[in-house]
């Protein structure tokens, strides 16, 4: 728990006191847990959105492959073979690009996913687990 108090151990407390201390000290325990959720799931949220802008680019790289394609047939089908294997060859480097995209942009959004504040769940229990060691004393 992170509250701490101005009283000394030695002094006696009313059942009352010892109750809304603990009520401050829970509430207080409860919003630092929400903020830390609160800044995991935005974590998660970028990178979501960094994978899916990649995904994107993979699309558009790979729709400019097949227009490159569609060039190099009919480049195929009216010019000389070195002129063909040379589209060929960009087209081939396009598609590579696009399969170098979509594989980042995926492997982001598996880490983006799930859409859970995990660290903050850890927390939470690492807390609870503290609460009920101290209730046990």
């Amino acid at each position: 728990m992170t509250g701490t108090t101005d009283r000394r151990p030695d002094e006696q407390h009313s059942v009352g006191e010892l109750v809304g201390q603990a009520t401050e000290q829970l509430s207080e325990l409860v919003r630092q847990e929400v903020r830390l959720a609160k800044q995991e799931l935005t974590e998660k949220g970028k990178r979501a959105g960094r994978g899916g802008g990649l995904l994107g680019a993979a699309g558009a790289v790979a729709y400019v492959g097949l227009m490159a394609l569609s060039a190099t047939g009919a480049a195929a089908l009216s010019l000389v073979l070195p002129v063909w294997a040379a589209a060929l060859i960009v087209t081939a480097v396009l598609f590579v690009i696009a399969a170098v995209l979509a594989k980042t942009g995926r492997t982001q959004l598996g880490r983006a996913t799930p859409p859970m504040p995990e660290e903050t769940l850890d927390s939470v229990r690492a807390d609870v687990d503290e609460i009920k060691e101290r209730a046990h004393r």
